[in-house]
């Protein structure tokens, strides 16, 4: 048995199997590239879901964690410690708010975000206890805890988990009426990705999200913009709803804010929203740690630069225009996306989603599907130009193989 073999027989012998990983057991990693127990490199085209922005062991996040871990890792929001201040005033200027409630993990923050809206609508909007309704959007992803599969039309998420938690409304995404439609005098918020992720990166069509934020502020219910994935220079701008001029009244922010290197997860939103809360009503022992926001601050200050959002647009451009190519070839039925971002249809006869990924495994290229016959491309931003097209280079001769 092979050192891979037996590490993939190892995990699968002592680890619940809510996860199906490619067969591939990484042992390390730089910048846009992962070597195996075998010694063998990948070029890694996922990111970790858009967790490595800023790319594997990027020194600047390593050297600020290194610091950080000589001086204190964690106090609990019991004290206060001396990177708090700055990680909330950084993080607020660059989402243009006000005020900042870190958490660890993107479903955290979701939650924190669905706690915050209907806490909101009692105590600001005047809606009665218990009515408060929050509309979401068909095909979302948001996380995995209980009360957010209970709005999710994932039936691998949702199934055998119920009872399911009520005070939700789900409308197709992208459909301004039906949206209109839903909303009453009890809706506190409407919670949308920009560009829904898992969906197979999904991009609304054009309008869509100025009429969310329009109808939104009409009825006095907040726009949460969760942009865990698509935000923070993936597609080109810090935010996915800068592409339409778009402010939302509350940003759910995760992955690469952590950098890869720690679970860092922030709402932010302003005074009026945030200040809803007292002590005591909501909180986390890791959330703002020292060492999360030392972590984040590096990153906050990449990001303030302007860079990696050019790289995303530009390398973005020369991702569509490549793919782009591939759909008049009888291989890929579609390709969406925004930025270093793709959603790619691939057609049925050709192979499943999972297959094109093991294939392209084989080649030194790693990817993953998502249902059915979509894989999701999605670098570290810093990826080359020259890596960026070996990578296509392989799809292409998967595609033609």
């Amino acid at each position: 048995m092979s050192t891979t073999e037996s590490a993939i027989a190892s995990a699968e012998a002592h680890s619940a199997h809510n996860y199906h990983p490619l067969p591939v057991v990484v042992a390390s990693a730089e910048g846009a590239w992962m070597t195996d127990v075998e010694g063998r490199r990948y070029l890694d085209m996922l990111a970790g879901y858009s967790a490595l922005n800023f790319g594997h062991g990027n020194r600047r996040l390593i050297d600020a964690a290194k610091a950080q871990l000589d001086r204190v890792t964690l106090t609990s929001r019991a004290f206060h410690h001396d990177r708090f201040a700055d990680f909330c005033t950084r993080l607020a200027e660059l989402c243009g708010m006000e005020m900042v409630l870190p958490m660890n993990t993107g479903a955290e923050a979701v939650e924190t975000a669905v706690k915050t809206a209907r806490k909101w609508g009692y105590q600001v909007k005047g809606v009665k206890d218990g009515r408060a309704k929050i509309i979401v959007a068909g095909n979302n992803f948001h996380g995995r805890t209980t009360t957010i599969i209970s709005f999710s039309t994932d039936h691998e998420a949702r199934a055998d988990f119920g009872p399911y938690t009520p005070g939700f409304e789900i409308v197709p995404y992208g459909d301004l009426t039906a949206l209109e439609a839903a909303m009453t005098p009890n809706t506190v918020a409407v919670l949308l990705e920009p560009i829904q992720g898992e969906a197979g990166v999904l991009v609304p069509p054009p309008g869509y999200l100025p009429g969310v934020r329009q109808l939104t502020r009409e009825r006095n219910v907040l726009f949460i913009a969760d942009e865990i994935q698509s935000g923070l220079g993936r597609t080109g701008r810090t935010f996915a709803c800068e592409h339409e001029n778009v402010v939302p009244d509350m940003y759910v922010l995760g992955k690469a804010l952590g950098g890869g290197v720690v679970p860092v997860s922030a709402v932010v939103s302003s005074a009026e929203v945030l200040g809803v809360y007292r002590p005591g009503e909501h909180g986390s022992t890791f959330g703002g740690n020292p060492l999360a926001c030392a972590v984040a601050l590096e990153g906050i200050a990449m990001l303030r630069t302007g860079e990696f959002q050019q790289r995303a647009t530009e390398l973005g451009d020369h991702l569509h225009h490549e793919l782009g190519l591939l759909t008049g070839g009888g291989s890929v039925e579609a390709v969406r996306g925004r930025g270093l971002w793709a959603g790619v249809d691939i057609v049925p006869s050709h192979g499943t989603g999972r297959e094109i990924s093991e294939k392209l495994m084989d080649r030194g290229v790693l990817v993953k599907d998502t249902h059915g016959s979509t894989i999701r491309i999605a670098p570290p931003l810093v990826i080359s130009k020259e890596d960026l097209d070996w990578g296509l280079d392989q799809l292409r001769g998967v595609l033609e193989g």
